[in-house]
């Protein structure tokens, strides 16, 4: 009688695969690159378009002042929707919250390309009664395709 042996454990593979986490991982990338842009700009706008567009560093940070004013007229600092009687003294705790007295004071003012520039001017008018004195306005540049 004899004795039957079998080498299939000799074939063991003892490799990860590691295809499946790749997999997993570049979805993740490219959800993340998708979502945080929308992050930094809680109010979507359809800004204006110019040509002599100004890079301002200083209102892609996290603690920037933004006030956004919608089409319909709507007044948003930050994410928060607020009254033009309410901004002023909302402005002005933001920019009394800054720990360090050299930070950038400047309040960044984003308005839709149709909104109406009556209730634009009043927002900057709220604004202004917070004693701000340097406001940057933003406006997305006109790609020429070049």
């Amino acid at each position: 009688m004899g004795i039957v042996k079998r080498d299939e454990g000799k074939k063991v593979n003892s490799n990860i695969n590691v295809t499946p986490m790749v997999d997993v991982m570049l979805v993740l990338l490219i959800i993340f690159m998708v979502i945080t842009p929308m992050l930094n700009n809680k109010v979507t706008l359809d800004l204006p378009k110019v040509n002599t567009a100004t890079v301002m560093e200083n209102a892609n940070k996290e603690d920037a002042i933004v006030v956004a004013v919608t089409r319909d007229g709507r007044t948003f600092l930050g994410g928060d929707q607020k009254s033009l009687t309410d901004l002023g003294a909302s402005v002005q705790e933001k920019l009394d919250a800054k720990k360090n007295p050299t930070d950038d004071k400047t309040v960044y003012l984003r308005a839709d390309n149709r909104a109406n520039y009556g209730k634009v001017m009043d927002t900057i008018d709220a604004i202004r009664t917070a004693g701000v004195s340097q406001l940057g306005l933003i406006t997305e540049k006109i790609d020429d395709g070049k």
